[in-house]
């Protein structure tokens, strides 16, 4: 699928700048033409290092396009072309495999080292979570709809969500988040604030929905249980 994705990514890159400037070394960024095809080209170099191949050769990949713009003939066969993307494929999956096996690793290890220390709670599931205010509020239930303020990070301190910083609350199901905040959501009191520690198995696997989030990953999270809306009265 990602040699698929490679080879349509160039081609694609190639069908935008059709028309456009050919020489790299000369070209402005001034037109809306010019501005959307640098933007195409920098989001296909982002996604293809994310996809571990930030080795391509740039002046290779800007030669590909100006022999497809110029209707020259392909300097390589299909048949080269074909085996190439197949040895970058399977380096880069390669590559994934190890990281994500580095980060589960990493992850197993801090997850031991929390667990250890005072005020962290670990449960059944592999949960962990310390209360940092305590209230004696009503405790939601699985298919409550509540009001929450939290901000994610990694274990590294980086944050990938907030809805701090967005500096508004939402409101979402109980029953319609990941494992980690169904199980926790449930052991808070309105008013709380829970610092959640959540395995990747009860976060997202190995299928992050963003590349702000590794494969593996534990996830912290400091969540406030603002209210457990009244889902009667609205209907």
């Amino acid at each position: 699928m990602k040699q698929h994705r490679l080879a349509a990514a160039v081609a694609l890159v190639g069908l935008v700048l059709a028309g456009c400037d050919s020489q790299t070394s000369e070209t402005t960024l001034e037109t809306p033409a010019q501005k959307a095809s640098y933007g195409i080209g920098l989001n296909m170099g982002k996604s293809l290092a994310q996809e571990g191949m930030d080795d391509l050769d740039s002046n290779a990949v800007a030669q590909g396009i100006e022999d497809a713009i110029g209707k020259k003939e392909q300097r390589l066969k299909d048949e080269e072309l074909m085996e190439a993307f197949a040895f970058l494929q399977k380096r880069a999956e390669e590559r994934m495999v190890a990281l994500n096996d580095e980060s589960a690793k990493a992850g197993k290890k801090f997850l031991e080292d929390n667990a250890k220390r005072e005020g962290v709670t670990t449960t059944a599931s592999g949960l962990q979570y310390e209360v940092v205010t305590k209230a004696d509020g009503a405790q939601p239930k699985a298919t409550d709809v509540v009001t929450v303020h939290y901000e994610g990070k990694l274990t590294d301190g980086s944050v990938f969500d907030s809805s701090v910083e967005r500096g508004s609350p939402i409101d979402l199901p109980v029953n319609g988040v990941i494992p980690g905040w169904v199980e926790g959501l449930q052991l808070m009191h309105v008013g709380e604030k829970y610092k959640l520690y959540i395995p990747s198995e009860l976060a997202y696997g190995e299928q992050s929905p963003t590349p702000a989030i590794p494969a593996n990953s534990v996830l912290v999270f400091d969540l406030e249980l603002i209210a457990i809306k009244d889902t009667a009265a609205q209907e």
